[in-house]
């Protein structure tokens, strides 16, 4: 009998805050370097990191081993991990780039992107991530919101030379855009939450939008709700085969990000299970 493979400890990387600025009223951009940052190699455009944070009021700041933190202290002590993704790496600078939403005083990451000064350190693991546009494809579909359009913003730029593509992003209202550099070919429509939920109107723009013919490869994330009910869209209505979506619930209402973690597999069997419903 084969002895079971032992779990591969993860190493937590020091990174140090260059810079900061305030991109819109909800994001905060912050620059990463520093030498942990030495070898960092992200492949894909919607490549991440996880943000290692303690709570507040830990007896213990960065830097810091989160194994040895969770060996030494009560639990609710122990840090907690807030996925980014890498909105730009310069390599030749050693820098990494995240952007932030931020709600206030509420929630872990926000707060200390908020507070984040030169010199500051924080703890990360990465990079992970799947996506990068590919060239088989007629045309592109790239759909989120706040959370997703660092992953959107480095998938426009990563798009094959003269490629089509429709871009969705869902945000608070008009002061919560950027200004992105789109290639010609390349549409980009800013969605206004309003007073609606979370992912409602964005929904509803992409199901409303007259669309290319052609086989499409999608990129969909953002609230779980708005994605489950695109990707029954694009399985059912569009019959978009698997092997051209990239599909995932950033996050769910009502939930933190532990939370939503730990629910996230058993949800995305349900959305399995649905989508083989369908296809009967």
């Amino acid at each position: 009998m084969a002895e079971p493979t032992a779990r591969r400890r993860r190493i937590a990387r020091q990174a140090t805050v260059i810079r900061s600025s305030r991109v819109t009223p909800h994001v905060v951009r912050i620059v990463l370097g520093g030498p942990g940052l030495a070898g960092f190699s992200p492949v894909h455009s919607d490549s991440y990191v996880k943000l290692v944070l303690p709570p507040r009021g830990a007896p213990y700041a960065a830097p810091f081993d989160p194994d040895a933190v969770q060996a030494e202290h009560p639990r609710e002590f122990w840090p907690s991990t807030r996925t980014y993704t890498v909105r730009r790496w310069d390599e030749a600078a050693g820098e990494l780039t995240l952007d932030v939403v931020t709600h206030g005083d509420e929630g872990l990451a926000g707060p200390w992107a908020s507070a984040a000064q030169p010199g500051d350190t924080v703890m990360l693991f990465g990079p992970g991530g799947a996506y990068t546009p590919g060239t088989d494809a007629d045309w592109h579909l790239l759909v989120g919101d706040e959370t997703t359009l660092p992953a959107i913003a480095a998938s426009i730029e990563r798009l094959p030379a003269g490629a089509r593509a429709l871009a969705f992003v869902e945000v608070a209202d008009a002061t919560e855009q950027q200004d992105l550099v789109l290639p010609e070919g390349v549409t980009l429509t800013w969605v206004h939450r309003g007073d609606h939920a979370p992912g409602t109107a964005l929904v509803a723009a992409v199901l409303s939008a007259a669309l290319p013919e052609g086989t499409v490869q999608a990129f969909v994330h953002g609230e779980a709700g708005a994605v489950r009910d695109l990707r029954r869209w694009l399985r059912g209505t569009l019959a978009v085969p698997r092997e051209l979506l990239s599909v995932s619930g950033y996050w769910r209402i009502g939930r933190t990000e532990d939370r939503w973690q730990a629910e996230k597999p058993e949800w995305n069997a349900a959305v399995e299970a649905d989508e083989q419903t369908l296809a009967v």
